[in-house]
């Protein structure tokens, strides 16, 4: 039984997917043309594709810039940032530098964003 969800809308869904279950250890558990369900540690991740008309008039910036007009900011935990970084770098997000973290809860927190 997973305790936690999360639902992401993706212009580019194989993108999206690759990097959550590659900086997250999400294994990929069903997928179909608009959905891609993963799930590890707890919770799952859906990564669903944002539909055709409304994705080509939405323009992703090199690098990524963070989702700055949500009022939600899911967290995760890991295990090592430095492990974290390299495989958000690898699959294109970014993550804040070191310097930018703070502490909650016994958690160093470093804010990153996906592709």
């Amino acid at each position: 039984m997973f305790q936690q969800g999360l639902v992401v809308y993706a212009k580019d869904k194989q993108r999206v997917s690759a990097f959550y279950q590659q900086t997250l250890g999400l294994v990929l558990e069903a997928s179909d043309g608009e959905h891609d369900l993963l799930r590890g540690q707890g919770y799952e991740v859906v990564v669903h594709s944002i539909p055709r008309q409304y994705a080509a008039g939405i323009h992703i910036a090199e690098p990524p810039q963070p989702r700055e007009d949500t009022p939600f900011k899911p967290t995760f935990v890991v295990s090592n940032l430095a492990d974290l970084r390299r495989a958000v770098e690898a699959t294109g997000g970014h993550l804040k530098p070191e310097a930018g973290a703070w502490h909650f809860r016994g958690h160093t927190v470093l804010d990153g964003w996906d592709p």
